[in-house]
């Protein structure tokens, strides 16, 4: 099993962050909740381990504000 990576893996982050940014423009709410439904399965199947996957989901929960929060 491989542990979750929280540590930047891109040579440029910011140019990850804009190309996510930039994928959303010019969608509706709709279009953008779609796309970011597409790219998670994409990146979970990519990461092909449940438990890493697992781990990235409840990171991602807990960075939530706590005004939206479900735990």
């Amino acid at each position: 099993m491989t542990a979750l990576s929280t540590a930047s893996n891109f040579v440029s982050p910011d140019d990850a962050y804009r190309a996510i940014v930039e994928a959303h423009r010019g969608l509706s709410d709709e279009q953008s909740a779609a796309l970011d439904t597409a790219l998670v399965l994409i990146l979970a199947n990519h990461i092909g381990d449940a438990a890493v996957l697992g781990d990235a989901i409840a990171l991602a929960k807990r960075r939530l504000p706590v005004a939206i929060r479900t735990d």
